[in-house]
C-alpha cells in the first residue's frame, strides 16, 4: 500500500543534493498533501550523493553506490535510516520519486530503467478537447507532474494551427502563452517537449513549401526548445509523399538550427494504397533527416506491415488512440448500441484489459509511443501505457492496484476499474453486474487528498446503471405498445415514464457532471459546459435519448394497427433476420478474427452507430450497423437452407452520412449487385438470390467497398438483413 507502515517519522524528511531540488520538492509536496508519515529520503544525481550525506554515512555509500546509471534509470540504496534515490539527472530522480510514492518501499537496493525509450502523451489545447481547452497552467503543471512521476519521457502538444478552430471560448489564456507554459513545465521536470505539426496544404510548389517553412520557423521562435517534431501524413493533412517529404526535410533543418539533437517523425496516416507505396518509396531513399515513423489511427497498413517497410536504422513509434470507443482505431468489441447511443464515442473509459492487449499487440519492435488522448476521459488508459512502457511485464491487475492507491486511496478502486470495463460486456438489460459495479464504487472510501478521479468512476458507474434500467423500461414499453389493440392504447404505453431508480440516478449524474467540471473541466455537456459537440464527450446531453422505436411507431400508428408493427423480424414469413449493429441479434454475421489477435479489427466486423437518434424517426436497428475496414469484406454466413427453395434478400443500408459504393457478392463469385451508392439514408435493397447460390444449403454474402482506399477505412455499412424463403409450388405465401 502507498507509503507503508515502514515509513516512520512525521518530521520533514525529503532532502536534496546538488541538482536534486526539483524532484525533492515534488516528492515533498506530494507527501505533505497526503499527510503521510515518512522516513528520511535523499534525492541527488549520482555525482552529488556523497557530498549530500552526513559524513558517517559516506563510507557505507561508497560500498553500494552504482558505478553507472542508464540515461533514464534510477537507483535506490538504503544507507542507515536514509533512503537514497539517485539518477543521472532530474528526469531519473523524478522517476525514482514516483516509484517511491507508488510503492512506499524502502529496500536496501533497487535499480530500474524503462524498457521503451519514448513514452509520451499528446496534449491538445484546442476547442475539440473534452477538458484541456479550459485548463490553466497550474492544472497542466499538476497533470504533467503526474505523467512524470509515472514514467513519461515527455509530452507532445498540438500546434495552434491544425484542423480545429483557432480559439475556444473556454481558453483561460491564448494558445501560445499556454503552450509556452507547458513547455517550461515539461523542461523543468527534465522531460522532452514535442510538437505535433500538421501540414495542411498540397505543397506542390516551392512557394507553398517556403511559406509553410516560414510559418513553422515563426512558431518555433515563440516556443521553448522543441525536442521532437511529429508530422502526420493525414488526419489532418493530405499532401502526397512526394511533396510532404521535401517539406518536412526543410522543417527538420529549421528545427535543428536551434536544437541539433531534435528528432523528426512522419506518420503513415490517411494514405490510400498508392499513397502508402509512395510513402515507402520515400523511406527507401533513406532520408538522413528522418528519425523514424509513427503508426496511428486512419492507417490502412497494420503496424507489422509498416515495420517491414522501415529500413534499418529508423525507429518506429506507436500513436495509439486511447480516447475513443467507436468510429476509432480500437473500438469496444460488441458494444451495445444503447451505450453507443448514450455514452458515445468519448466517454470516461477505463479499459485496463483491452489496453494491455493493445499494448502487447503493437509493442514488439517499437521504440515506444505517443498516446493519442483527448483529455481526462482516458486517464486510466493513459497511466497504464506509461507503466507498460516502463515495464511491459506489468499486469493490468498490478497497475490497477498502483492506480487505486496513488489516485483514490482505497485499494478497492482497483477492482472498480475492471468492473467498469465489464459493464460494457453483453446486453446492458441482462448485465446485472452493472448494478453491482455501482454498489462497489459507492462503497469506496476515498482518501481526503483524492481528486476528480473518484468522481469520474462514480459518473461512469451511475451512467451505466441509468442505461441499463432505461433500456429495460424502454423495451417493456415498446412490447406493451405493440400488444394492445389500438393506436391510442399504444401511445399511452409508449408515454410511460422511466421507473425507479432512474430519476434518482439521473439527479446524481448531473451533480457528478458539475463536480467533474469544477475539478477537471471535463465538458460533459454542450449547453452547460461548452463542449465542442456531443461526440466530444458531452454525453450528459444524451442521457434522456430514446432507447426504443417510440417516434417511428407513433408515426406508423397514423395508418397501421399495433399488431401490424409487431413482427419487424418477419418471423411469420420464416425470415432469417439480422440486426447487424446489435451484437446479440446478428446470428449470421461473421465476426472474423479474435479481438485479442486483432484489436484494431483489420480482419473482423465492427459495430457502430449513425449520427442520428430515435427522436429523428429512425428505428434503433437503422441507427446501429456493422461494417468492416478498408478492403476486408463484411460477411454473413447461412447454413441449413432448403436447396429446393428460392430466397429473397432484403437489406437496410444505413449508417453515417459518410459512405462509399458497396458491391455485394454471393459465395465469392455471384455478383448480386455492382458497386452501389446509397441514394438515401436509410435505403432498402431487395434482391432475388439465384437458386444456384443456395443449392448446397449454405450461403455466403460479402459486401466490399472500392479497393485500395485510405482514410478511416469505414464507409460500407449495413444495418439489417432478412433472408426470406419463397413458397414452394403449391404453398401459400405466409
Amino acid at each position: 500500500m502507498l507509503l507503508a507502515a515502514a515509513l516512520l517519522t512525521t518530521a520533514p524528511c525529503v532532502a536534496a543534493g546538488a541538482g536534486g531540488d526539483v524532484a525533492a520538492e515534488l516528492l515533498r509536496t506530494r507527501l505533505e498533501a497526503r499527510r503521510a508519515p515518512c522516513a528520511p529520503v535523499l534525492l541527488a544525481p549520482l555525482a552529488a550523493v556523497e557530498a549530500a550525506l552526513p559524513a558517517p554515512q559516506r563510507i557505507a555509500w561508497r560500498k553500494v553506490a552504482p558505478r553507472t546509471l542508464p540515461a533514464e534509470g534510477f537507483a535506490i540504496r538504503r544507507i542507515g535510516d536514509t533512503l537514497v534515490i539517485t539518477a543521472q539527472g532530474t528526469r531519473g530522480l523524478v522517476y525514482g520519486a514516483g516509484w517511491y510514492l507508488r510503492t512506499g518501499k524502502r529496500p536496501l537496493r533497487y535499480d530500474s530503467a524503462p524498457a521503451r525509450q519514448m513514452r509520451l502523451t499528446q496534449i491538445g489545447y484546442r476547442a475539440k478537447n473534452n477538458s484541456y481547452d479550459a485548463w490553466t497552467l497550474a492544472m497542466f503543471r499538476r497533470r504533467i507532474e503526474d505523467f512524470a512521476l509515472w514514467g513519461a519521457s515527455g509530452v507532445q502538444v498540438i500546434a495552434p494551427v491544425s484542423d480545429d478552430d483557432a480559439t475556444s471560448p473556454l481558453f483561460p489564456a491564448p494558445p501560445l502563452e499556454t503552450l509556452r507554459g507547458i513547455g517550461e513545465i515539461t523542461h523543468r521536470l527534465g522531460l522532452d517537449f514535442a510538437l505535433y505539426y500538421p501540414n495542411l496544404h498540397d505543397y506542390a510548389t516551392q512557394t507553398e513549401r517556403d511559406q509553410e517553412v516560414e510559418r513553422f520557423r515563426t512558431l518555433l521562435g515563440q516556443l521553448p526548445k522543441v525536442d521532437a517534431l511529429y508530422v502526420p501524413g493525414g488526419d489532418p493533412g493530405h499532401a502526397a509523399p512526394a511533396n510532404l517529404f521535401p517539406l518536412v526535410a526543410e522543417e527538420a533543418a529549421a528545427l535543428r538550427t536551434s536544437n541539433p539533437a531534435a528528432t523528426v517523425w512522419i506518420s503513415t496516416q490517411g494514405f490510400d494504397a498508392a499513397g502508402l507505396d509512395a510513402f515507402y518509396a520515400q523511406l527507401a531513399r533513406r532520408p538522413r533527416w528522418l528519425s523514424g515513423i509513427f503508426a496511428g489511427p486512419q492507417t490502412r497498413d497494420p503496424v507489422a506491415v509498416q515495420r517491414r517497410h522501415l529500413p534499418a536504422g529508423y525507429r518506429l513509434l506507436l500513436y495509439p488512440d486511447i480516447a475513443h470507443t467507436m468510429h476509432a482505431q480500437v473500438p469496444v468489441d460488441r458494444w451495445s448500441p444503447a451505450f453507443a447511443l448514450t455514452e458515445g464515442r468519448e466517454p470516461i473509459n477505463p479499459r485496463p484489459r483491452a489496453m494491455a492487449v493493445l499494448f502487447r499487440h503493437l509493442d514488439p519492435g517499437s521504440s515506444g509511443f505517443v498516446t493519442y488522448s483527448e483529455g481526462v476521459n482516458d486517464d486510466v488508459n493513459q497511466f497504464l501505457w506509461f507503466r507498460m512502457g516502463w515495464d511491459p511485464r506489468v499486469t493490468p491487475e498490478a497497475f490497477a492496484r498502483e492506480y487505486a492507491d496513488s489516485f483514490i486511496g482505497d485499494a478497492g478502486a482497483a477492482n472498480a476499474l475492471f468492473a467498469l470495463e465489464g459493464n460494457w460486456s453483453g446486453d446492458p438489460a441482462t448485465n446485472t453486474g452493472i448494478d453491482a459495479t455501482l454498489a462497489m464504487i459507492d462503497g469506496l472510501t476515498p482518501a481526503p487528498w483524492t481528486d476528480w478521479r473518484i468522481d469520474a468512476l462514480r459518473y461512469r458507474a451511475v451512467y451505466d446503471a441509468i442505461v441499463r434500467h432505461r433500456l429495460i423500461a424502454a423495451r417493456a414499453r415498446e412490447a406493451a405498445a405493440l400488444a394492445v389493440p389500438d393506436a391510442a392504447a399504444a401511445r399511452v404505453q409508449l408515454a410511460e415514464p422511466d421507473p425507479a431508480p432512474v430519476p434518482a440516478l439521473r439527479t446524481r449524474l448531473f451533480a457528478l457532471a458539475e463536480r467533474l467540471w469544477q475539478g477537471a473541466r471535463l465538458q460533459l455537456s454542450v449547453k452547460r459546459y461548452g463542449a465542442a459537440n456531443v461526440e466530444r464527450g458531452a454525453n450528459l446531453d444524451r442521457v434522456d435519448v430514446d432507447l426504443n422505436d417510440r417516434v417511428w411507431i407513433e408515426r406508423q400508428l397514423a395508418t397501421r394497427a399495433p399488431a401490424q408493427l409487431a413482427d419487424h423480424a418477419r418471423i411469420r414469413e420464416g425470415a432469417l433476420y439480422d440486426d447487424l449493429g446489435d451484437p446479440w441479434n446478428a446470428p449470421h454475421l461473421v465476426r472474423g478474427s479474435r479481438v485479442g489477435a486483432d484489436p484494431l479489427r483489420f480482419h473482423g466486423a465492427v459495430e457502430g452507430i449513425a449520427d442520428r437518434t430515435p427522436e429523428d424517426g429512425w428505428r434503433m436497428a437503422w441507427i446501429s450497423y456493422a461494417e468492416s475496414l478498408y478492403d476486408a469484406p463484411l460477411r454473413l454466413h447461412y447454413t441449413g437452407l432448403d436447396p429446393r427453395r428460392r430466397y429473397r434478400l432484403i437489406a437496410t443500408y444505413a449508417g453515417e452520412d459518410y459512405w462509399l459504393p458497396m458491391r455485394l457478392v454471393a459465395n465469392g463469385r455471384i455478383e448480386l449487385h455492382p458497386p452501389l451508392n446509397r441514394s438515401s439514408n436509410p435505403m432498402t435493397v431487395e434482391l432475388e438470390i439465384p437458386q444456384a447460390a443456395t443449392r448446397r444449403g449454405t450461403l455466403d454474402l460479402a459486401w466490399t467497398r472500392p479497393a485500395g482506399m485510405g482514410g478511416s477505412g469505414r464507409g460500407h455499412q449495413v444495418a439489417e438483413t432478412w433472408l426470406i424463403p419463397e413458397p414452394l409450388s403449391g404453398e401459400r405465401r405466409k
